[in-house]
């Protein structure tokens, strides 16, 4: 079996802090190569979050997965990264996208033109941690005679991205595409034609974009409590984040099943659970990596064959350590 080279960890806010803490350093030092934080709710700040592992680490890569343009002002945001380059001796990555719908609505953010939202905040953090002084007059973004006063070492800037359309944008002007998990790897290669037109668009080739992607992987030994999990968190993504629902592949009558059961986000356990009914083995096994550790590592791999540069673990089941010893590159 094919072994991975460059393997990484995503968590979100359901492991306690002071554990991810500890996973980090057993991740270390079994040679993983990224932590990631997510941040799409009202969970868990991701900055606050990298800032911590990046502490507690020596060598491994932090990044935000991802926070949004919308809820900050670009040379705030500019600034608290080159605090974490700092801190981290230039490990930090800037994980960024473009907020969901209804979660942006509810609270207070106009949603318009995220592509170029994105665009716009990408290309002016590129020219404000590469040391210019910048003067910007764009839709979204405006900057007036504005230079950090200290240079990053180096802050890679990624963008979260779902949709094929932002993938192309995005794979113009940014670092890398953080891709979205709860996709099946067909939509994988899809996402590669569009990240490569980008690229070439901006005169660079696709292994110039790094694609590092979210994977969710619901390890267990007991089969029931895997697969259990798992169609748990796909009813609640194919219930409240519509832009994952949209591409994942699930048939319209199931997605609109478990939003009529659920009744939008935010929901209750109960409801979600009532509406994971409606969701069969197969739409979770094409979405997540379900089972044991063996299956779950050769599903992981059809990810990277399908294009992911470096697959970021999300351990569902919240059995950690398992899929560490396991997905070890060491």
């Amino acid at each position: 079996m094919k072994k991975l080279n460059r393997v990484g960890l995503y968590f979100t806010s359901s492991i306690p802090l002071r554990d991810e803490l500890v996973y980090a350093r057993v991740a270390e030092l079994l040679g993983f190569t990224s932590i990631w934080q997510g941040e799409s709710r009202t969970g868990r700040d991701s900055t606050v979050s990298i800032a911590a592992i990046a502490t507690v680490t020596n060598r491994i890569k932090v990044g935000t997965g991802v926070l949004h343009t919308w809820t900050r002002n670009i040379v705030t945001l500019a600034t608290t990264f080159t605090t974490l380059d700092e801190l981290s001796d230039g490990r930090a990555c800037l994980g960024i996208g473009a907020l969901w719908e209804p979660m942006a609505s509810k609270i207070g953010v106009e949603r318009r033109k995220p592509i170029l939202a994105v665009r716009e905040y990408v290309t002016i953090l590129r020219k404000l941690f590469s040391g210019e002084e910048v003067t910007y007059e764009g839709e979204f973004v405006k900057v007036r005679g504005v230079r950090l006063e200290r240079k990053p070492k180096n802050v890679p800037i990624y963008v979260g991205a779902t949709g094929f359309q932002m993938m192309e944008s995005a794979a113009q002007v940014a670092d890398g595409i953080l891709l979205n998990y709860l996709v099946s790897p067909e939509y994988n290669k899809k996402a590669i034609e569009y990240i490569q037109r980008g690229a070439a668009l901006s005169g660079r080739s696709l292994t110039e974009v790094d694609r590092p992607q979210l994977i969710a992987v619901s390890y267990s030994n007991d089969l029931e409590k895997a697969y259990s999990k798992a169609r748990i968190m796909v009813t609640e993504y194919l219930a409240m984040e519509p832009h994952i629902a949209a591409v994942s592949g699930v048939d319209e009558k199931i997605v609109d099943e478990v939003r009529f059961i659920t009744g939008g986000w935010p929901t209750t356990q109960q409801k979600l659970l009532e509406a994971s009914a409606v969701v069969p083995d197969r739409v979770v096994e094409n979405l997540v990596a379900v089972g044991e550790l063996e299956t779950c590592y050769r599903r992981v791999l059809e990810y990277v064959e399908a294009g992911c540069t470096e697959p970021l673990l999300y351990p569902v089941t919240g059995e950690v350590l398992p899929l560490l010893h396991y997905f070890s590159v060491k």
